[in-house]
């Protein structure tokens, strides 16, 4: 858990820090938040291409590159003043449009070589990443805090591209299941997380009853 905070700490906090000289300057030019977010996709996209004709390494660079871009864009629209709700809107389902590719490709490869242990791991973790994401939406649409969770989505992120990297050495097939097993469990830590804040809500209605 305490390794998992870290990461999480350098992936939101110092990364952007590294990061804000390249989030100025991409704020002084034309290009826009949107722009970022559908180079995002594409990146990414490209990347899933990449996995499905064996081409892990480059994959994992793209990824990478596709990733960071999904990083700086939200920085880039709070730096430029550009912040809308349909550019929220967009990236938010770029990001699934992307992920979900991404674990499909590497679900079909594992099914071109009959693994099927492996493909059911690609597929939970495809439901589980999208179920992360709208238990989290759904609780903030109730006025509810939903941001707990052990894998959300900068985790899910740099243990692709980690195994994308090293698919060489079998690292991917370790973290397929690490995903499947994690993004699972994130989503019960948030039905866990909602149902306890209903539960305070309703026992602060009933000590407010004369």
């Amino acid at each position: 858990m305490l390794y998992i905070e870290k990461l999480r700490y350098f992936y939101s906090t110092e990364a952007r820090r590294l990061f804000k000289p390249l989030t100025a300057a991409i704020g002084r030019t034309r290009i826009s938040p949107n722009l970022l977010t559908v180079l995002g996709l594409a990146l990414t996209l490209a990347a899933a291409v990449l996995v499905w004709y064996g081409h892990f390494v480059t994959a994992a660079i793209v990824f990478t590159v596709g990733s960071i871009c999904d990083m700086l864009d939200g920085a880039v629209a709070r730096l430029s003043e550009q912040v809308s709700p349909m550019g929220a809107f967009l990236d938010s389902t770029f990001d699934r449009v992307g992920e979900g590719a991404v674990l499909t490709s590497i679900a079909l490869i594992y099914a071109r070589d009959g693994n099927l242990w492996l493909v059911g791991a690609a597929f939970v973790t495809m439901i589980g990443s999208f179920l992360v994401s709208y238990t989290r939406a759904r609780a903030e649409a109730l006025g509810l805090d939903c941001k707990v969770g052990l894998m959300t989505r900068p985790e899910r992120l740099v243990l692709l591209g980690a195994g994308l990297l090293l698919q060489k050495f079998g690292v991917l097939a370790v973290v397929m299941y690490i995903l499947a097993v994690l993004t699972a469990y994130t989503v019960l830590q948030r039905i866990l997380h909602v149902r306890r804040q209903f539960a305070e809500a309703s026992a602060r209605e009933g000590d407010q009853k004369p």
